[in-house]
């Protein structure tokens, strides 16, 4: 017998089986990267598998994402091949109210970011959990070119200072000892800020370093959140 998922997984569930009502036959489709948009990868699969959905193609976000894919029967292509997409559906670390998001906890925010800018609409999975009043309290990842990147820390560092983010603690994230590389070969800085306050700012600044690649805040990019509860409960937010 199957087992039972818990409160968590139940959640991300619904909310990425209510995504795949807004899927049509036919249609391109971005495949986000983590633990939610695992779930739609799998349901996508499960209803193209039945026959109910025809014609789908995915792009995914990250090499895990493609792999999944593969294995759900998903047909994949690449963004240059599908050259745009009708929708993509991805997850996110934190969402507000406005739908700005911070994204990148698995490592994928540059393709994310890129996929999701390329598509019509943006649909964001989520946990009640990442539904947040104020941005912030989940570190802020910044992808980052390895040359050099002691001095660029130190600048995103005088940075913050001067956005009012003093002592802001920031860790070069690391894998088995060794700095973690994402699927283009970059480090990701994290960045503790604890509140985000004006994040349209932060993110211009971030990005006018040099060195900086992206920043996982998704500033006006998002058209729709879809939160699920772990009773299937699915609530909407739209982006006015």
């Amino acid at each position: 017998m199957p087992h039972a998922l818990s409160p968590a997984d139940a959640a991300k569930k619904a909310a990425a089986d209510a995504a795949l009502d807004l899927v049509a036959p036919g249609m391109r489709l971005g495949l986000g990267t983590g633990s939610t948009a695992d779930w739609f990868v799998r349901s996508l699969g499960a209803k193209m598998r039945s026959g109910a959905l025809t014609g789908v193609v995915g792009v995914p976000t990250s090499v895990r994402t493609g792999q999944l894919a593969e294995r759900e029967g998903v047909p994949l292509t690449t963004l240059d091949e599908a050259g745009w997409l009708d929708l993509t559906v991805d997850g996110a670390d934190e969402l507000d109210d406005r739908l700005t998001l911070i994204k990148g906890g698995g490592g994928a925010l540059l393709q994310e970011k890129i996929v999701a800018c390329a598509s019509d609409r943006m649909a964001v999975i989520a946990d009640a959990t990442k539904h947040v009043a104020t941005l912030g309290a989940f570190p802020l990842p910044v992808e980052v070119v390895p040359f050099g990147w002691e001095t660029t820390r130190a600048i995103v560092e005088a940075t913050l200072r001067e956005l009012g983010h003093e002592g802001c603690a920031i860790a070069l994230r690391l894998h088995r000892d060794e700095p973690f590389l994402t699927d283009g070969g970059h480090f990701i800085f994290d960045l503790s800020l604890g509140a985000i306050a004006d994040a349209p700012r932060l993110a211009s600044r971030l990005i006018a370093i040099p060195g900086v690649i992206e920043t996982g805040l998704f500033v006006d990019i998002a058209d729709l959140a879809l939160i699920g509860a772990p009773d299937g409960a699915v609530r909407r937010i739209e982006r006015g």
